[in-house]
């Protein structure tokens, strides 16, 4: 490769000192190179790198790696600008003086940058549009343009995309990147017409004096608007809901205004708005005052001066919907909420009333029936263990209401079991909902068919099976009135040991968690007389 074209320093010859024929020459000091900006540049060369060290006076060459530079420039002793030569990968560049070669400091060569796509391709002609830029090598980028014109910020994702906020323009462009490796190919992008908003309804039309309140505009074009006003007031805020709502608070004002939307397109068509001096209103009483955490009840409020209410909230969350029934009295269902305490309040022309406590209740739970059986007749007290249980409203066995129930604490209740067949399950109703199911099992009264033997001895001891069905669960077995050792053979037979007692009959049951069986006759015989 020939020399390159350059430009360079010179030191003046050395004198020669000294007498007689001998002559001494300064030794030149060898170029030292510290830094180099930019430190990458494209593959097809032609990137200017300004290198910046010492000794450079006199070079007489700048290689980027074996390659000589296109061209080149002593600026100063300390500063040297080159012109890279095509190449790839990673290079070192050194500087030649009389004085020996410099060090290398790498030098990058970043392959051309390309983009593939753009999405989206459109948007307003105001700016604004946030675009993804799809493509190759597009690290280290250091300007997209939409046209001639830079954006107004961009993000490098990674090698392959790049996020870029459009400036303002019209009609089609091109939008490039360029990075150390060069300007990519465009990709198009279309400036829209943005027609100005329109505005259809100011709901409520009206509001106090001291503001505060919060208005619905409907319409349309609202997506990108950057102002809302009351007349000449810009509102207190606003919130662009969607393209065709914007919900604003009202700021002060008197008598009526314009209501308008101002967005990239224009200013909207204005709606009135009147600031009328009403009523405060006012809250007595929730009816009821407590719900489940999940919501969905109808609460009734009572009160005055209700009839312009706007707005209904649980603490800061809005009802799920309300009607205004009277200049007395609210019907709202209320939205889901966190266990605990909040204050209902309404909203009119006039302002927010007082609050009115309500209570979110928790849904309740049960871990345990305790006994889980007990007789086909009902009448069983079965106690309940679980969580938020007070405020009870019923517990059913099933489908069918316990006969009575006591709310012992907030975990515990009892119930007495009304009469029924098969396993239930067992809920409790509370105004935070019906718990789960915990099941009890109706069990049939034991029945018994049949003694062997039917009589015994008045000293007791001898062993009597009783027959019947239902005797699986035999919790006692009674002589009369007096209980004996038994063992539980099966479902349909039992052997109890007889007690001692005076001649003649007595009765013998058998109690289960079914209730108490029927009786039948065993004859005690005293001994033979002489």
């Amino acid at each position: 490769m020939g020399r390159p074209a350059r430009r360079r320093s010179t030191l003046s010859t050395p004198q020669a000192t000294g007498k007689g024929t001998g002559a001494s020459t300064a030794a030149a000091s060898p170029p030292v190179i510290s830094s180099v900006s930019p430190a990458a540049g494209s593959t097809g060369g032609g990137t200017q790198v300004t290198l910046t060290g010492s000794n450079f006076t006199q070079a007489t060459a700048v290689r980027f790696g074996p390659n000589f530079a296109l061209s080149y420039t002593v600026v100063s002793a300390t500063q040297i600008t080159a012109v890279s030569p095509p190449g790839s990968g990673t290079v070192q560049i050194t500087v030649t003086t009389p004085g020996g070669t410099s060090n290398g400091v790498a030098f990058g060569y970043a392959a051309s940058p390309t983009l593939t796509g753009i999405s989206p391709s459109t948007g307003p002609a105001s700016g604004g549009t946030t675009v993804t830029l799809t493509g190759t090598n597009l690290l280290n980028a250091t300007a997209v343009r939409f046209g001639a014109v830079n954006a107004t910020s961009f993000t490098v994702v990674s090698a392959t995309q790049i996020t870029a906020v459009s400036p303002p323009g019209s009609g089609t462009v091109q939008v490039t990147v360029t990075t150390p490796g060069g300007t990519s190919n465009g990709v198009p992008f279309s400036y829209s017409a943005v027609p100005a908003p329109v505005l259809t309804t100011v709901v409520p039309g009206q509001g106090p004096p001291s503001g505060g309140n919060t208005v619905t505009l409907t319409g349309s074009g609202f997506t990108s608007a950057t102002a809302v006003r009351f007349g000449a007031t810009p509102a207190t805020s606003f919130t662009v809901v969607s393209d065709t709502q914007i919900t604003a608070v009202a700021p002060p004002g008197t008598g009526t205004v314009q209501v308008t939307v101002t967005g990239p397109g224009g200013t909207s068509n204005g709606q009135p708005y009147s600031y009328v001096t009403a009523p405060v209103p006012v809250l007595i009483s929730a009816s009821p005052d407590q719900g489940p955490v999940v919501g969905g009840n109808t609460v009734t409020l009572a009160g005055s001066d209700l009839t312009g209410v706007t707005a209904v909230t649980f603490g800061s969350t809005p009802a799920l919907s309300f009607t205004v029934d009277s200049a007395t009295q609210i019907t709202a269902v209320a939205p889901p909420g966190a266990a605990g305490p909040v204050q209902i309040t309404v909203t009119g022309p006039g302002g927010t009333s007082n609050g009115v406590a309500y209570f979110y209740v928790g849904v309740p739970t049960l871990t345990d029936a305790s006994p889980a059986t007990g007789p086909a007749s009902g009448g069983t007290t079965v106690t309940l263990t679980g969580t938020n249980l007070l405020n009870a409203t019923a517990v059913k066995f099933g489908a069918v209401d316990a006969t009575s129930f006591t709310v012992v604490s907030a975990t515990q209740i009892t119930a007495v079991s009304p009469p029924g067949s098969g396993t239930v399950q067992i809920t409790v109703v509370t105004p935070g909902g019906t718990s789960n199911g915990v099941p009890f099992t109706y069990v049939a009264a034991p029945v018994l068919t049949s003694l062997s033997p039917t009589e015994g001895p008045v000293a007791g001891g001898n062993t009597v099976t009783l027959f019947g069905s239902g005797l699986a669960t035999t919790s006692s077995v009674l002589f009369d009135s007096t209980p004996v050792s038994f063992t539980i053979v099966s479902d349909s037979a039992v052997t109890a040991v007889a007690p001692a007692g005076p001649a003649g009959p007595v009765n013998v049951t058998v109690t289960t968690p079914g209730g108490t069986s029927n009786s039948l006759v065993y004859n005690r015989v005293g001994p033979p007389e002489i």
